[in-house]
């Protein structure tokens, strides 16, 4: 780190440990903290339950607004529901952490309880069917985002401000936590409150962003030293737009473009791509010019900033589409083997993933309340080789596997992840001096978002390479044995494969998807009928491509994580907290 960085970190540090010990600090030290943790944790736990509720929600939200999701051209608007939340939360973190640290961290972080919770009532009452109903829902949904964006950016540098440094593990422990079980609790709210109505997805929202916000509003209190500046434009601009470009286009990359599996040839795409590169070629170096640009670039000389950033980018990758590939395995294939219905089938996915979250649960907080007392480089490196760990266990199991087996391996990568999280954002929280931790805390929240977009991405792509490799063959036999004609069954069989894998992951059978605009099903005799449309004859006829494409993914996530552990280890030797100050 250069000597201003350490100077400037030693200050506040410094300011810090005195404003914590002065008497006329009110309740700051003990009462406030825990307001402070309460507060923001719950923010987070709503901010992330809505970044996957929808997903769970998907089938029973598209037959609410009476809208045909594998109509042609209506993938598009499938996909905005899944990425458009994670890529305006990716885009605007920094750009909204940087601006708590000139206005205020908790200014910006009620805000975003306001927009927030407002969003929610607009998605509640979408007074639209059809197209006009999905880009009602699409755009207040990118609103919503915004709202979870200013959440997301400030939190962890409130409790960074809040706590000292030997419980800062442990505060920005369960705040991760949290988040990250959030994002699965969502899963099996979703499954539940969409099987009663589909509004109720975004009714949830409601009542817990009143009260967050009027709670923030009444207790939390900014304890930092504001420092007015001038706003970046440049930079906020160039970041914004690059990074929003690759990452529509890689949600534009995972669909099916002219006669192709997907759309990574479309000019389109590869547009995007050059075009976002060199924005972030021109946002560094127009940070390195401004006199007060809208992130510090040099707080990456501080191995302890850089290598725990990358190492979550890393675990980001590995872990964000997992959840789509576990819904899509147990939706797609086991639950129907196992007697399920398609319909039902996402509400039993999201308890059966409920493992993973109990992992969180166990491991974050313990990990956080230990690390600061013994370091965190043990915990993050070795949380990220348990987490890898599990993703070759998965890679090895069979597509029809014992629930035990399966349950424990997610609730193995779960505890890894939650090992991991809580250290190393604390001690990337710790490495950047205090009038510069809301811009620090939306690039760690970028990293992580941008991670998780880029993961749905790569691992979609590769699932649907493994299945492009195998399932036309399989598919198209198992169609004609049992009676369709064979031009039919030929032209089901080379329709993209995106459009299988999404039928799986809404709960709807997809061979009644793939036959139903031919009307061959209501031709053929009943027993062929009920035998295509039954529980296991696309389970049985997928489970050969879909592991195929399950160990590609499963094993370039090991590879991931096993790079997330390296860039841990090289963060340096282990240091407690206090050596910060």
């Amino acid at each position: 780190m250069s000597e201003q960085v350490r100077g400037e970190q030693g200050a506040a540090a410094g300011s810090g440990a005195v404003r914590a010990a002065e008497p006329g600090g009110g309740d700051r030290p003990e009462r406030y903290k825990w307001i402070a943790l309460s507060n923001t944790s719950l923010g987070m736990f709503m901010a992330m339950v809505d970044a996957s509720i929808v997903i769970i929600s998907m089938p029973a939200i598209f037959r609410g607004i009476h809208l045909d999701p594998f109509a042609p051209g209506n993938i598009t608007y499938l996909l905005w529901m899944i990425m458009g939340y994670l890529l305006v939360t990716a885009v605007l973190v920094v750009s909204l952490g940087r601006l708590g640290d000139i206005v205020g961290r908790v200014r910006i972080y009620n805000l975003g309880f306001v927009v927030f919770t407002l969003a929610s009532v607009a998605l509640s009452f979408d007074p639209f069917h059809g197209v006009h109903g999905a880009l009602w829902l699409i755009g207040w949904r990118i609103v919503q985002a915004l709202g979870g964006a200013m959440l997301m950016a400030n939190s962890a540098a409130i409790l960074t401000d809040a706590f000292p440094a030997r419980q800062r593990g442990m505060a920005l422990g369960i705040n991760q936590i949290s988040a990250l079980s959030g994002q699965f609790i969502g899963l099996v709210l979703g499954g539940l409150l969409s099987a009663w109505d589909w509004r109720a997805v975004f009714w949830v929202n409601v009542p817990v962003g009143l009260f967050g916000t009027v709670w923030a509003y009444r207790s939390l209190r900014e304890i930092s030293d504001r420092r007015p500046a001038r706003i970046d434009w440049w930079g906020n601009l160039t970041f914004a737009l690059g990074c929003g470009l690759i990452l529509v286009s890689i949600t534009y990359g995972i669909q099916p473009y002219g006669g192709h599996t997907m759309g990574w040839t479309s000019p389109k795409v590869l547009g995007g791509l050059i075009g976002g590169a060199v924005l972030l070629v021109a946002f560094t170096v127009v940070e390195t010019r401004v006199p007060q640009p809208m992130f510090q670039l040099r707080l990456f000389r501080d191995r302890h900033f850089a290598a725990g950033n990358a190492a979550a980018l890393l675990a980001s990758v590995a872990r964000g589409g997992l959840q789509f590939m576990l819904i899509i395995w147990l939706q797609g294939i086991w639950l129907p083997l196992h007697g399920y219905s398609f319909e039902d089938a996402p509400l039993w996915a999201g308890i059966f993933l409920l493992p993973l979250t109990a992992g969180f649960l166990l491991a974050g907080p313990v990990s956080g309340t230990l690390s600061d007392r013994f370091g965190v480089r043990w915990f993050t490196t070795g949380g990220l080789l348990l987490f890898g760990s599990s993703f070759v266990g998965l890679l090895l199991l069979p597509v029809d596997f014992p629930y035990w087996a399966f349950a424990l391996l997610v609730l193995v990568n779960g505890m890894g992840s939650g090992m991991f999280s809580a250290p190393n954002t604390s001690a990337i929280m710790s490495s950047v001096p205090a009038s510069h931790r809301g811009a620090a805390s939306g690039m760690r929240s970028t990293f992580q978002n941008s991670g998780t977009s880029l993961s749905i991405g790569v691992f979609f792509s590769l699932l649907i390479v493994g299945l492009a490799d195998r399932l036309p063959r399989t598919l198209e036999a198992g169609l004609r044995a049992q009676g369709v004609p064979a031009g039919v069954a030929h032209h089901a069989a080379t329709l993209p494969p995106v459009s299988t894998v999404f039928s799986a992951f809404l709960g709807v059978n997809p061979i009644d998807t793939l036959l139903r605009p031919s009307g061959t099903l209501q031709r053929l005799p009943a027993h062929n009928r009920a035998v295509l449309t039954g529980k296991e004859f696309f389970p049985d006829l997928i489970s050969s491509p879909f592991h195929h494409g399950l160990v590609i993914v499963f094993a370039t996530a090991a590879a991931m994580s096993l790079l997330a552990a390296t860039a841990s280890a090289l963060r340096g030797r282990p240091t407690k907290p206090d050596d910060a100050a």
